[in-house]
C-alpha cells in the first residue's frame, strides 16, 4: 500500500500562482505514474496532469501552458506548478499514483481562486 500526502493548497487571487506537492511513502515501485486530478463542487473528478517515472507527461487540454508537473523520483514526490490561476480552477486537488494493479489516492488539498 502507498500513502500519498498533498500540500500547498490554499486561497489565491486570480492571476496568481500556486504550487502543490505530493509525497508518496510505503511500497513505491520503480515504475509508476503519479499525478494530479481535481474535483470541483458538483462535478466529476478529472485529470489535471500525470507523469511517469520515465518522464512521460500527460496534461489536460485546459491546463496546457499554465500548469507544469514535475517529479523527483528519488524522493517519490510530484509537484504541480500552477500559474495564471482563474476562478475555474477552484477545486479539490488529489494526488494519485498508479503502479501495477494499485491505484491510490491522497486525501486532497483545496485550491480556491478569488476573483
Amino acid at each position: 500500500q502507498v500513502r500519498l500526502v498533498e500540500s500547498g493548497g490554499g486561497l489565491v487571487q486570480a492571476g496568481g500562482s500556486l504550487t502543490l506537492s505530493c509525497s508518496a511513502s510505503g511500497e513505491v515501485l520503480s515504475f509508476n505514474i503519479m499525478g494530479w486530478y481535481r474535483q470541483a463542487p458538483g462535478k466529476q473528478r478529472e485529470l489535471v496532469a500525470t507523469m511517469s517515472t520515465r518522464d512521460k507527461i500527460n496534461y489536460a487540454d485546459s491546463v496546457k501552458g499554465r500548469f507544469t508537473i514535475s517529479r523527483y523520483n528519488r524522493d517519490d514526490k510530484v509537484s504541480l506548478q500552477m500559474k495564471g490561476l482563474e476562478a475555474d480552477v477552484t477545486a479539490g486537488y488529489y494526488c494519485n499514483i498508479v503502479q501495477g494493479i494499485q491505484n491510490n489516492w491522497g486525501r486532497g488539498t483545496r485550491v480556491t481562486v478569488s476573483s
